[in-house]
Parts: structure tokens; sequence; C-alpha cells
């Protein structure tokens, strides 16, 4: 199967690419069901790199039904060991302007009832998840930023929401209280998906508006937000290529390890049928555990 070690998940901008070469379209299949779309794989500044649209080509799925079990094992499937996710945000501080770029180090979850965990049928496991984001993956990210004529923050709180509505004044006041920096809606469960793959995640934030605390910017709304995605496009791509270009070529990351001793379950007690479904993402663990016992 056609291999990648790094994956952009973002929309239509950032799977149309210019200077992608060796382009395939690859249909995958998980046990969690079909991806948000066929996954774009091609070679960009001498990587290999994968695309996957988390809306789908159109933008036809909304953040509460995207696939997000199916399209972090379909990357897993396709050897890759490091996601940089590209998303439209609101701004929670004034110091943090519309078509500003941010690079999370923190997020709070304000979701419900999305399926946050492959862990959920006949083995269980507790990875660490204390800091969300992998730092290695987010200075190469942060330092392509900067590189653009795009002010660029460095770190902070990502409040992810269930959507698909906007949040009401009240909410946005109360995320602000919290030290929030910018809310979304499509950050988790990615994230903590990836964790338990043991991929390393990391989000490119982009500021779209002021959500709808500000009172003196113009309200938020889905004209505004494409308006000013469709502005950051050309940086995002570009922070896109200088990513590619400088991601380091071996992890020695938590990340790459957060599943070690996280499976409490005992080998005999998982079946045959939960092995099959999870082999991409503990196979190696249960093999060892399996030899140790020996």
């Amino acid at each position: 199967m056609t291999e990648a070690r790094l994956a952009f998940i973002g929309g239509s901008g950032l799977y149309e690419m210019s200077g992608l070469s060796e382009v395939e379209e690859i249909d995958v299949e998980t046990p969690f069901g079909a991806p948000s779309d066929r996954l774009v794989v091609g070679t960009l500044e001498a990587t290999r790199v994968v695309f996957i649209p988390r809306h789908g080509r159109g933008h036809r799925i909304p953040p509460s039904n995207i696939p997000a079990r199916a399209n972090i094992y379909a990357l897993k499937t396709l050897g890759v060991e490091r996601i940089v996710s590209i998303s439209a945000v609101g701004s929670l501080q004034e110091h943090i302007r519309p078509l500003d770029m941010l690079v999370s180090d923190q997020i709070i979850d304000r979701t419900r009832g999305r399926a946050s965990t492959f862990f959920d049928d006949g083995i269980a496991a507790h990875v660490g998840f204390s800091d969300p984001f992998c730092g290695v993956v987010n200075d190469v990210v942060a330092a392509a930023a900067r590189q653009q004529s795009v002010t660029t923050h460095d770190g902070g709180t990502y409040i992810v929401i269930e959507g698909p509505q906007f949040s009401t004044r009240a909410e946005s006041e109360l995320y602000r209280s919290w030290g929030a920096s910018v809310i979304g809606m499509t950050a988790l469960p990615e994230a903590k998906l990836a964790r338990e793959a043991e991929i390393c995640y990391s989000t490119l934030a982009l500021v779209t508006d002021y959500a709808c605390w500000h009172q003196t910017e113009e309200a938020v709304s889905v004209e505004l937000v494409v308006a000013n995605l469709s502005k950051n496009v050309a940086a995002a791509q570009q922070v896109v290529r200088t990513v590619a270009q400088a991601m380091p070529a071996t992890r020695e990351c938590v990340c790459a390890t957060a599943l070690r001793n996280a499976i409490i379950t005992r080998p005999e007690q998982i079946s045959e049928q939960t092995r099959g479904r999870l082999s991409a993402i503990v196979g190696s663990y249960l093999e060892v555990a399996e030899a140790a016992a020996v």
C-alpha cells in the first residue's frame, strides 16, 4: 500500500496544492467505516504526504458527523506518524485578530457525544493527554507560520464546541474568563484519537473572526468565516510546504510511545474480533505482551 509519514487534515484549499506531484487518490476502508473522502497522496518538497478533507469535498459533512476514527485509522494504515491539522477558528482574545494564525498548545473539550476513543469495546487503554499537541511538530509549524507575512501566536488554548451553531455571547464570555484563546469545532476528537494511534498532532488555527463577544467588530457569520479563510489559504499553503520540508526525519517525542503501558486489559481477555479491528493501533503491543507471557 502507498505510504506517507506526514498528513495534513484540512479543506479544499489545502489538498488542491500547486507543486504536489506523483498524486494518487486512495479509497481506504476501516473498521470504523469510510473516511471523510478519498485520501490524496503526493510528493511535496521531496516528502511523501497525504491530505484528507475532513468535511469531504464540497464541505458536506458537519462537525458532529466527521468520521474522525475512520480518518485517523486510515492515516495510521498508510504509515502516517505526524498530522498537521488546519482549522478555522474564532478569536476569544483582543490581541488575537482575524487573519492571524495560532498554534495551540492546550485544548478544552466542550463537545458532546462524539466517539473520541478507539478503545470502546473489548479492550481498555488510558493514554496520557496532559499535553495534547506534539511539542516538536508545534515548533515546526509555528516556525513555518512565522515565515509568512501573517501575525502568528505560538501557544494558546483551543476550546472545541459541538456546533454546528456558533456559540452564544454568554458562552463566549465564559470561555474568555477561562483564558481560552480561540474557539472552533474540529480539533477534537482528532487530537485524542491521534494520541491513541501514537501519531503526533498539531493544529494550525486560522483566525477568521472575533466570535460574537466583540462588540465593535462584524458579527460572526458563514460569509465572514469563508471570506477570511479564503484570504489565509495562500499563506496556509506555504506553511504546509515549509512544514513538509522542515519536519525531522525521526521521532523522539512521547507521542510515538503513547500506548506503552496504557493497555490494561489482559491479552488473553481480548477477542480475535477486537484484535482484528484494532490491529493497526495495538497489534505490536499485544504481540510483545504475549511473547513476554510465554
